[in-house]
């Protein structure tokens, strides 16, 4: 039950990271900048706990593989 929390809040902070690397990439404005201040403490964090949950879902590449052909 607790991995499954994990697993979407993870997910979501991971998509909300894309979200903002989009918005960077489209029309140069950083979501998270303009919100929390240009690189303060709680900005900082954020992007931390984007990078952390980005890594955290390189797991879900296990489940690419298919059984059948392993």
């Amino acid at each position: 039950m607790g991995s499954k929390i994990l697993d979407c809040t993870a997910l979501t902070i991971t998509i909300i990271g894309a979200v903002n690397w989009g918005l960077i990439g489209l029309f140069k404005f950083d979501l998270v900048a303009f919100l929390f201040g240009d690189m303060t403490l709680l900005s900082r964090i954020v992007y931390t706990l984007v990078g952390l949950c980005g890594l955290y879902m390189i797991r879900y590449y296990m489940y690419l593989t298919d059984e059948k052909e392993a």
